[in-house]
């Protein structure tokens, strides 16, 4: 899944200032390369859901916890600051980092009680509540079509499940995802007006730091048998797959055209179910296929409503 809650295709703060035909021609390999390596591990991460054998709780405390430590040792390698005004900006912080624990112990615990497929593609509908939280948090218009692709979304959701009882683990697991998938709207949109004030990366920082300390206490209670390979998997997904995936996708924002890359970034639930495909040999279902197919295309066709609502508006 995809390293950061605020991956996000408007970053202004990530962007280079230029006209409309610079703009179209900004696609360089290298932004390219950058961009799909970053897709590539966002899909990887969902495989340690089956990896890993202990509860999502140590999961992505162990993810959160080495992503802090090592976007704080980039931030420093850098020599950018780690300085957030105190205030309302803190709070703010505070909050995203409890959103953000809940967010991907939903999406884990998806994973755990399901399938890859099922837990990658039941959050990826998360535009359905992105297309509601974004007009009622910022006071901007509905955009009526994107309702209509929602319920598109959703319906890709609904085809997904072969039994609506609480005894079906692809229910259960599409229940799950689709916590997942709200805490992560709620996670862009709140990001958005942050990005604004502050890079991206000191705010995946922090956002990190926040819910390791929310999920530590769960560490005393739980007291989960760690060994070598649970630490070493921990730590690649920490490192790579969260610090390393959004440090590439930022770099290569800076290349490469929002639109390009929000295109790029569908591929995550596909780059995903291939690696369990290869490395799981979970084989999803064909209810499970058409449904990933009918959710994407419904987010295909949100986002670039939404991009060109903003371009209208710029």
């Amino acid at each position: 899944m995809r390293l950061k809650n605020q991956i996000k295709f408007d970053e202004e703060d990530e962007m280079p200032k230029m006209n409309h035909q610079s703009y179209q021609s900004l696609t360089p390999k290298k932004g390219l390369a950058e961009i799909h390596t970053a897709v590539l591990l966002f899909g990887l991460a969902g495989l340690f859901g089956k990896w890993v054998v202990l509860s999502p709780l140590i999961i992505v405390l162990g993810r959160v916890f080495f992503a802090s430590i090592t976007l704080a040792l980039i931030l420093v390698l850098s020599r950018q600051s780690l300085k957030i005004p105190p205030g309302k900006n803190s709070a703010t912080l505070v909050f995203l980092g409890f959103i953000l624990s809940v967010h991907w112990v939903a999406f884990f615990q998806s994973i755990q009680v399901s399938t890859v497929a099922v837990g990658l593609l039941s959050f990826s509908s998360y535009p359905v509540f992105t297309t509601f939280l974004e007009p009622f948090l910022f006071k901007e218009r509905i955009i009526k079509l994107n309702i209509v692709f929602s319920l598109f979304c959703l319906l890709g959701v609904f085809l997904i499940i072969p039994r609506f009882e609480l005894d079906d683990s692809t229910f259960v697991g599409v229940l799950w995802g689709l916590l997942a998938s709200l805490t992560f709207a709620v996670l862009t949109v709140l990001n958005r007006k942050l990005t604004l004030q502050f890079p991206s990366m000191l705010l995946a920082f922090y956002q990190d730091l926040f819910a390791t300390l929310f999920l530590l206490p769960f560490f005393f209670v739980l007291r989960p048998s760690l060994d070598a390979k649970n630490i070493l998997l921990l730590c690649i997904l920490g490192v790579f797959c969260t610090a390393g995936s959004h440090t590439l996708f930022i770099k290569g924002m800076k290349r490469v055209s929002a639109q390009t890359a929000s295109f790029i970034h569908f591929l995550e639930p596909v780059y995903g179910i291939m690696f369990a495909f290869l490395f799981l040999h979970e084989i999803p279902s064909l209810r499970t296929i058409l449904g990933g197919v009918i959710i994407l295309t419904g987010q295909i066709f949100i986002i670039l409503r939404i991009l060109k609502e903003r371009r209208m508006d710029a």
